[in-house]
C-alpha cells in the first residue's frame, strides 16, 4: 500500500518523529477516505488535480482554516513526490495546485472608550510610580512609538517649545513625532515628580525607582498591569498600544501616508493592515445599525 511505504520511508529513512509520522498518516488517510467515498473506482494512481481541489473545497466548507488545509496539501505533495520517485505513480496531480492564502491576523487594539477610562477614570495617585505609569501609557498612545524607542528616549529628546519628540527607530533611523497639550502636561508633571522623588545621573527619560533606565520587561509589566484594568485582550503589550494609536488616527480621518511616517514604517503596505482593522470596525457598525443588514 502506497501510504504504508511512504510512512516507512519517513520513519526509517528520514528519521521523522512518531508524532510527525502519525500526523502524515492521519492527513493522507483522510484524503484516501474522501476520494474512495467520492468514487469507488478511484485509486492513488488515478486521482487527478480536480479531486484534490474538490477535497480542499470540502474542507473549507467544513470550516477548516487555511493553515490546516495547507498542511494537509503539503502532506499529499510529499507523498506524491515519493511515489513518483519510486515509480508508484506516473504523474503528480498535486504539483500545480496552490493552497488557500493564509490571511494575516488583524492587529489587536484597545477601544477608544477603554483608553479614555484608563487615562481619565482610573484613580491615579501622585506617587512617582503612578505618574510614570500613566505617562508611559499616554506616550505610547499619543505617539505610536515602539517599545525600544520609548526606553531609548533621553530627556534631550523632548522639545517642549515645538511639542515634538526625536525618536531613534530601527537601524538607528531618527524621526520627529509631534505631541499635543495632554502629553505635554503629563511629561511636565512626570519630570517634576521624578526630580523630587528619584535620584540618578542617567540621561534616560523613563527611569526606575533607583534612577536607572527602565528595561523592556519593566515597561511591559507596567503596560500589562494597567491595560488589564480596562480591557480583556489576550495581548496587553506596548505593541498593542502602537496598534491602538494607528487605528485611532485612521478612525479620525488621518491620511495613511501621514500615519506611515508617524509610525516609522518604510513601506506603505505595512501600514495598510490598519485600514483593514478600521474597515472591520465599519462593517460591525453597519451590521448593527442598518435595518436590512
Amino acid at each position: 500500500m502506497m501510504i504504508d511505504e511512504f510512512l516507512n520511508y519517513l520513519k526509517y529513512e528520514q528519521n521523522c518523529s512518531p508524532l510527525t509520522v502519525k500526523s502524515y498518516a492521519e492527513d493522507l488517510k483522510a484524503f484516501e477516505t474522501y476520494f474512495k467515498n467520492l468514487d469507488g473506482q478511484l485509486s492513488w494512481e488515478s486521482v487527478d488535480s480536480d479531486v484534490i481541489r474538490d477535497w480542499m473545497e470540502s474542507m473549507m466548507d467544513k470550516g477548516n482554516n487555511a493553515t490546516s488545509i495547507n498542511r494537509r496539501l503539503s502532506a499529499l505533495r510529499s507523498l506524491f513526490r515519493f511515489a513518483l520517485a519510486h515509480h508508484l505513480v506516473e504523474k503528480d496531480p498535486s504539483r500545480a495546485l496552490r493552497g488557500p492564502k493564509v490571511g494575516k491576523p488583524l492587529p489587536q487594539f484597545v477601544k477608544e472608550t477603554e483608553m479614555n477610562r484608563l487615562l481619565d477614570d482610573l484613580p491615579w495617585g501622585d506617587s512617582y510610580q503612578e505618574v510614570r505609569a500613566r505617562t508611559i501609557l499616554l506616550t505610547f498612545y499619543a505617539t505610536g512609538m515602539r517599545l525600544a524607542e520609548l526606553i531609548g528616549l533621553d530627556d534631550s529628546a523632548i522639545d517642549f517649545a515645538n511639542r515634538q519628540l526625536k525618536v531613534t527607530g530601527k537601524r538607528n533611523k531618527q524621526r520627529i513625532i509631534p505631541f499635543g497639550e495632554e502629553l505635554e502636561a503629563a511629561l511636565t508633571l512626570y519630570l517634576n515628580t521624578r526630580e523630587s522623588q528619584v535620584s540618578g545621573q542617567t540621561e534616560a527619560l523613563f527611569r526606575t525607582d533607583k534612577g536607572e533606565r527602565m528595561n523592556r520587561n519593566q515597561v511591559r509589566y507596567e503596560v500589562k498591569k494597567y491595560l488589564s484594568c480596562v480591557c480583556t485582550l489576550k495581548k496587553r503589550t506596548p505593541h498593542v498600544l502602537r496598534h491602538t494609536f494607528a487605528t485611532a488616527m485612521l478612525n479620525h480621518d488621518a491620511g495613511i501616508e501621514s500615519v506611515k511616517k508617524l509610525l516609522g514604517h518604510e513601506s506603505l503596505s505595512t501600514t495598510e493592515i490598519y485600514t483593514h482593522t478600521t474597515f472591520e470596525q465599519l462593517k460591525r457598525v453597519y451590521t448593527n445599525a442598518h435595518p436590512r443588514a
